[in-house]
């Protein structure tokens, strides 16, 4: 009698376990977010503004921005990505352990803002990969918490089986 409605124990493993290991993890994830500031003009004011007492950023987890790269998991674009800046980007991005995230704040880290010029970078997502977009000239800390928001709900969403640095990496004798 029990044993034709009983569930097989890939579905147990699959749907119970791991998405309570999932929530758990992605939880914690969520609520320990470190940002690395990379301010380069005027949304760096804004980046600021949203760290004071009336905005109260440490409701998301992010009290201090990380001096250190090795200890950030978001990386905040701010402003004008010029060319002689762009391998330092590169360099602190690819510094950032996994799993890392990138939000692009203001026009001129999306596109170039006002500067179409041979010395600026048309959009940091030339050089990074760019998770969420933040417009605005410079994007109200709202914008930025609304931003911040997008990147929990990718958070959120993400699996231990489908996410590219939980794997075991193969060795090669």
């Amino acid at each position: 009698m029990f044993e034709d409605d009983a569930i097989p124990v890939e579905k147990i493993d699959r749907n119970i376990f791991l998405t309570t290991v999932d929530w758990i993890y992605n939880w914690g994830r969520q609520y320990s977010m470190w940002p690395a500031m990379f301010g380069l003009a005027c949304c760096a004011i804004e980046m600021i503004g949203a760290s004071t007492a009336r905005y109260d950023i440490a409701r998301f987890g992010m009290e201090f921005y990380r001096a250190s790269p090795r200890h950030a998991d978001l990386m905040i674009v701010a402003g004008t990505v010029t060319h002689k800046m762009a391998p330092q980007v590169k360099r602190i991005w690819d510094q950032m352990p996994e799993p890392k995230y990138c939000l692009a704040m203001g026009s001129c880290a999306i596109s170039g803002g006002i500067f179409k010029s041979y010395a600026v970078l048309q959009g940091v997502d030339e050089i990074v990969p760019v998770d969420v977009y933040v417009p605005g000239c410079p994007p109200r800390p709202e914008a930025l918490f609304d931003g911040i928001r997008k990147i929990h709900q990718m958070v959120r969403a993400q699996s231990i089986k489908t996410v590219r640095w939980y794997g075991k990496e193969k060795k090669e004798a």
